[in-house]
């Protein structure tokens, strides 16, 4: 039996909201990775994909052997190991006496984690050398947030998800800026500006927060290049 289970989960929105999916990679005490799994969410937050990777992973694992847990989500992670012993103190209220966000998911997470001995280790997104487990996770994720079409070990697909390459923001910033000197948007990756400042994006591409988006989600320019329309607000 193992004596230990290391395992990622990530979670992916299109949008945020938007098409969204959830995965998981579990891997032997060595770090090599046995399986993994990916479900479709259909319209959903990142939070709310986040959380049910975990609850996912919790869900599909052996209670009676520890697992350390690697995320890229410093909201998941710290909703289950900072702030959730408050939440429960002041009756699922937050400091600010509003109801708890997506509290059915951390109140399944509680109960799973209550009985089992889990460790919890954060990790970078897309970063060179990065965690392995976490980018397989996250591009799992990222994959079935746009065909909302389970897989994985379980469904029948042996073979695992291969990693989006990860790219610097300075390098990103770079290209943008090559872009635009020509007269393009984001070296040509994105489409015409419209209101808002926002774009329809004509290829994939990477955020500075780490997560990809799809060609024509909507996306908007920021100091770190071409993103998510929310992280720019969140950069503001």
């Amino acid at each position: 039996m193992n004596e230990r289970i290391i395992a990622a989960c990530d979670g992916a929105s299109k949008g945020n909201p938007g098409p969204a999916a959830w995965a998981w990679v579990v891997a032997d005490g060595l770090g090599t990775p046995q399986r993994w799994e990916a479900g479709p969410l259909g319209t959903a937050t990142n939070n709310v994909a986040e959380l049910t990777a975990l609850l996912e992973l919790l869900k599909s694992t052996d209670p009676v052997v520890p697992v350390e847990v690697r995320m890229d989500s410093q909201y998941a992670m710290n909703a289950v190991t900072k702030w959730l012993p408050g939440w429960k103190r002041n009756g699922w209220k937050t400091s600010a006496g509003k109801p708890v966000a997506n509290r059915e998911l951390v109140v399944g997470i509680d109960e799973l984690l209550s009985s089992r001995e889990v460790t919890f280790r954060y990790v970078p997104a897309h970063q060179v050398d990065g965690d392995p487990l976490n980018a397989l996770a996250d591009q799992a994720a990222s994959e079935v947030a746009v065909s909302q079409q389970a897989a994985g070990t379980a469904y029948g697909t042996a073979d695992m998800p291969v990693p989006a390459p990860a790219r610097s923001t300075k390098s990103r910033a770079a290209g943008a800026g090559a872009g635009a000197a020509k007269g393009g948007a984001a070296g040509g990756s994105a489409g015409r500006t419209r209101s808002g400042g926002t774009i329809r994006a004509k290829f994939a591409g990477r955020c500075h927060c780490g997560k990809p988006y799809a060609a024509k989600d909507m996306i908007a320019k920021n100091p770190n290049g071409w993103g998510h329309p929310e992280c720019r607000a969140a950069l503001a």
